[in-house]
């Protein structure tokens, strides 16, 4: 994870940037590993021909750009993402990645910064986009501990999926967050997705697990399921509700709860949540995808 300055300055409608990014084999390999998705149409024949890339392979793109973090950086904390898909990646391509402030708003105590991303392929064509949303704490002086385990015990913690039709389940996938995923995921350089000391120093007990890996989690589910539809058309929006700390075990998954005509396809629209053993959510939102 490229690392991120503080600035003062983040204001709604802020041009970042541009950088290119190239997503050779190693890349894949390294989100592949990361995630522990070995999907075989990232390495050999895919739906769309030569191997292709990860739909989230740039998972942090927003976080590859300096120039938006807010000063205080005790205590933040990725609380939302947003993908729309629109076509693939090919491994080998260099992309474009155009970074700007989408929004800024103030939420139960905690000021947050919208940065979206839009990816583009060689030809200008645009991919992808994403947004994450980023909080940071209010309280400059706050020099406690921020979070700890036991808070998403609490009643207002829980965060139950609504089925009131249930038309499909979607696969699941089970997941042990270890410190070697950490690494791999949020590395090499050392934060506090990887490292207890640099945890501790923002005021978190233990190592804050990224909370997008949990989004790369779905998106696994989700290709597992829609295959090309999830390449091209995919959406997701999710929020990150509890924390996920290192050493422990995750299931994705999700539910068809509609199918919408469009155009001559069909729009599966889905509940998906990442949760810990005891059931414990740590990622819920939407998604959707395509088939033909």
């Amino acid at each position: 994870m490229v690392a991120v300055e503080a600035q003062y300055d983040s204001y709604t409608g802020k041009d970042i940037g541009s950088l290119s990014v190239e997503v050779s084999a190693e890349l894949v390999s390294r989100y592949a590993g990361g995630v522990q998705d070995p999907n075989p149409a990232y390495t050999g024949p895919s739906p769309f021909g030569a191997p292709v890339a990860p739909a989230l392979v740039l998972h942090s793109a927003p976080h590859r750009f300096s120039g938006w973090y807010l000063q205080n950086r005790y205590g933040n904390l990725h609380a939302k993402q947003e993908w729309w898909l629109f076509q693939p990646i090919m491994v080998g391509e260099t992309v474009t990645l155009r970074s700007l402030i989408a929004d800024r708003y103030i939420k139960r105590g905690r000021d947050y910064v919208v940065n979206e991303v839009t990816i583009t392929g060689p030809a200008g064509d645009v991919r992808a986009r994403v947004a994450t949303h980023q909080s940071f704490m209010l309280d400059t002086t706050f020099q406690g501990t921020v979070v700890d385990p036991t808070r998403e015990k609490q009643s207002g913690r829980q965060f139950a999926a609504t089925a009131p039709e249930v038309l499909e389940q979607l696969p699941r996938s089970h997941k042990l967050v270890d410190q070697a995923m950490c690494d791999a995921y949020s590395g090499p350089g050392r934060n506090y997705h990887n490292d207890k000391a640099e945890a501790a120093k923002l005021g978190f007990p233990e190592i804050v697990v990224q909370g997008t890996m949990s989004t790369c989690f779905i998106s696994q589910i989700m290709t597992e399921r829609f295959g090309a539809g999830w390449w091209q058309g995919g959406r997701m929006s999710v929020n990150f509700v509890n924390v996920l700390w290192v050493n422990e075990a995750v299931t994705a998954g999700g539910l068809v709860m509609a199918r919408v005509p469009e155009g001559g396809r069909t729009r599966h629209h889905c509940q998906v949540w990442v949760e810990k053993a005891d059931g414990t959510k740590v990622t819920v939102g939407t998604a959707s995808a395509i088939t033909t």
